[in-house]
């Protein structure tokens, strides 16, 4: 597949590193050479110099054979016009990301139909919602909804004192009868493995867990992180008064939650009060450890950073944590800082870039992909296919099956039914099951699933 990317920033040089390395024919254009010479040494793709809403620069770059268009550029205005120029040479799919409200909002002028893109990608307002997802999830660091929320994807980190620390896999299961649900992946160090039934789990680790909504109670009170320990109506902090940490409040207002929103500049201060009904707005620094504990953040719920600062918000998480906030989140823009900031003590950490790059991804899936979610540092990917009618694997029990190494299917939805599955489970015409893949196995499960 020819792949032609306007754009050599994180999300572009991330959308290089993962088409190139699965094959694709990948062409990457920025008119900056200190980003492109970088991505043209290390990756297996063609750069181009040059403005990519250029005609002229697109036919340089062979868009007349292009099958997937993709604008990350810096400017909207780029990406708008880039993708235009795409629809021109019939493109067969057209990908750009924004960030004015203009061409996302309700009532845009400038729809996605009206200007024939395919797929409009707002990377702040799937930041937003993921981080009020774990915010809802007591202990969980990463959080991916299937099937319409009914199979989440749960990312946990074991401490010392966890009832399953120093459990194998085998014990694990043993428990299956009243917790249903499924360990896919343990992360140890910059390690990512598919778990066996030898496999022990560590103080340490993080592990990634398939389970449907109904279960979650139960597993939350196993894994002790029960949602008793959160006050009758929950308190939330937000660090940065932006359209990110605007979003975050208005949600947090809907489930209830006793919002207090800080913001260090008061003109904007005075803008969001008027667009916020319950929250409470407050003037001041997010470091200003005097203001934080009069307003309360001794026993916070949750705290959430969400300024432009990458240090700014790892810092003020850290500072909310030790004055007693119980879980801390940050917006994190920078791959090394995603990394090392879980083990200084924040407990998750979201990346803009990860955000439009799995909404990305799933255009260029083969196989029937519906949903897909992209884990940060292991590459690996959740897929969310459809069992489609004539594919051979149909009526087959899963260990009849021989299936990709380095993937493992973690949930299978039937039409009136779901399980969480076992050797002896069996995929019919319809199903929509959900896979945890590493990277070498990605290219092998598109192909199973064809």
């Amino acid at each position: 597949m020819k792949i032609l990317i306007i754009g050599a920033g994180q999300v572009g040089y991330f959308l290089c590193e993962r088409f190139s390395a699965e094959g694709h024919e990948v062409t990457l254009i920025d008119r900056d050479p200190e980003r492109l010479n970088p991505a043209q040494e290390r990756l297996n793709v063609l750069g181009i110099l040059g403005n990519g809403a250029s005609a002229e620069i697109l036919e340089q770059a062979g868009i007349k054979g292009t099958d997937i268009f993709i604008a990350v550029a810096d400017l909207d205005e780029v990406n708008i016009l880039a993708c235009l120029l795409a629809r021109e040479y019939d493109v067969k799919t057209r990908v750009a990301r924004v960030k004015s409200i203009e061409y996302t909002g309700r009532g845009a002028i400038l729809s996605k139909e009206k200007l024939g893109i395919h797929l409009l990608i707002n990377p702040e307002d799937a930041v937003a919602e993921e981080m009020v997802k774990i915010s809802c999830r007591s202990g969980a660091f990463d959080v991916a909804e299937f099937v319409e929320g009914k199979i989440q994807f749960l990312g946990y980190r074991i401490r010392q004192d966890s009832p399953i620390c120093d459990l194998t896999l085998r014990e694990l299961g043993e428990l299956r009868g009243m917790y249903r649900f499924v360990v896919t992946a343990i992360t140890r160090g910059a390690e990512t493995i598919i778990p066996r039934g030898d496999d022990v789990i560590q103080a340490g680790d993080s592990i990634f867990i398939f389970a449907h909504q109904n279960d979650l109670p139960a597993i939350q009170y196993l894994l002790q992180m029960e949602e008793e320990k959160r006050s009758k109506r929950p308190r939330a902090f937000i660090l940065g008064g932006g359209r990110i940490g605007l979003r975050i409040a208005r949600e947090m207002e809907q489930l209830h939650f006793s919002v207090r929103l800080i913001e260090h500049d008061e003109k904007r201060c005075i803008e969001l009060s008027s667009k916020l009904n319950k929250t409470m707005v407050i003037h001041s620094e997010g470091n200003d450890v005097r203001t934080l504990i009069d307003e309360g953040v001794e026993g916070a719920d949750v705290f959430i950073a969400v300024t432009d600062n990458d240090e700014t918000n790892i810092l003020c998480s850290l500072l909310a944590r030790h004055h007693g906030a119980r879980r801390t989140l940050s917006l994190v823009n920078s791959p090394e800082f995603l990394t090392l900031a879980p083990s200084l003590g924040v407990d998750a950490c979201i990346s803009p870039r990860l955000a439009a790059a799995g909404a990305i991804l799933k255009y260029v899936r083969r196989g029937g992909v519906i949903s897909l979610a992209t884990i940060e540092g292991s590459n690996a990917e959740v897929l969310e296919l459809e069992i489609k009618s004539g594919n051979p694997i149909i009526g087959k029990s899963l260990k009849e099956i021989d299936f990709p190494e380095g993937a493992i299917v973690g949930a299978i939805v039937h039409q009136q039914s779901y399980e969480i599955p076992t050797g002896e489970s069996r995929l019919l015409a319809g199903d929509r099951v959900v896979i945890f893949a590493l990277p070498d196995a990605l290219h092998k499960v598109e192909r199973f699933f064809e």
